[in-house]
């Protein structure tokens, strides 16, 4: 087996960060190192307090996990209620953690491992790139500290999440100021993960019946935490987002990959858009392998694929 790959997380959990989590900690290619929250699906409250109610479910523990910003770095916080629920994780009552919080701030961790480990550790975004904005502006040289930065954000062919402007994803338009440093910033390997393949990967009904039918810790989670969208179709279709993120920061093979540079906008007409323009800064998701993807998030967490071509 190969060396695993170390991991830090930056997430706003969130129904989909949560899923995210649990196949970092269930991937036995990855070493969580630690996880840093973020204000964005839901306030950095209650974003901290579910990361560390899912590590405990998980029994991972012993991952820490640090307190980041508690808003965008220039604007009132924008949050996504409407989809993840007043408490962040669409209402569920998770067994509260005891184990408090990491001594650091979130952008201080990130920057903490980035030199502990230097030109090892990938980052992978899953929220509002105000961390990593914040963390770059204490440690400049952090894109060459940083083996590589996954980004769960963007709609690059695609029209994005918020209604009803459908210029831009969620987490670039929550604070597109510091999605446009940290898109401006030259990292060794800068990959990001939009809509234009996490679409590709909805929780259908069949997938929804094999995870229900799944008895594993993870997939109890998934299944508290996303009844409160697959049995409410109104609230629209569920994603697993940020789980491919982290699966594309394991094992970038199964998706397609166009080089381009990326300019966010950061007017109000068309807040958090994200343009492609010449260039070669970042690889952007262009393809991506279904199939392959779903496959691993079963195997990983446990998740029985009992219907034919699930």
């Amino acid at each position: 087996m190969s060396a695993r790959v170390p991991l830090i997380l930056d997430v706003d959990t969130g129904i989909d960060d949560a899923a995210a989590i649990a196949l970092a900690v269930h991937s036995p290619d990855a070493e969580l190192l630690s996880i840093s929250t973020v204000a964005g699906n839901t306030t950095i409250e209650n974003a901290t307090r579910n990361t560390l109610d899912v590590l405990d479910l998980l029994g991972a523990s012993a991952i820490p996990v640090y307190r980041g910003a508690s808003r965008p770095l220039v604007r009132e916080l924008f949050m996504a209620a409407y989809a993840h629920g007043n408490n962040g994780v669409g209402g569920a009552e998770l067994p509260k953690s005891k184990h408090p919080v990491g001594d650091l701030r979130g952008p201080a961790s990130i920057v903490h491992h980035a030199h502990t480990r230097p030109g090892e550790v990938t980052l992978v975004c899953l929220g509002p790139l105000t961390n990593l904005a914040i963390a770059l502006n204490v440690e400049p040289e952090l894109p060459r500290l940083l083996k590589g930065l996954v980004v769960m954000g963007g709609a690059f062919w695609t029209p994005g999440n918020i209604k009803p402007l459908r210029h831009a994803e969620f987490n670039l338009y929550v604070d597109p100021e510091a999605a446009k440093q940290a898109f401006d910033a030259d990292f060794q390997h800068f990959y990001a993960v939009g809509l234009d393949v996490t679409h590709e990967a909805p929780i259908s009904a069949d997938v929804w019946n094999l995870i229900l039918a799944s008895d594993s810790a993870p997939a109890s989670i998934i299944q508290a935490l996303y009844r409160s969208r697959l049995e409410h179709p109104e609230r629209g279709t569920a994603y697993i987002h940020d789980a491919m993120a982290v699966a594309a920061a394991l094992d970038p093979e199964f998706i397609s990959w166009a080089p381009h540079a990326v300019e966010i906008q950061i007017d109000e007409t068309y807040r958090g858009q994200s343009r492609l323009a010449d260039g070669n800064r970042v690889l952007v998701a262009r393809e991506v392998d279904a199939l392959a993807f779903m496959t691993r998030f079963y195997d990983r967490l446990g998740i029985q694929q009992r219907a034919a071509g699930a």
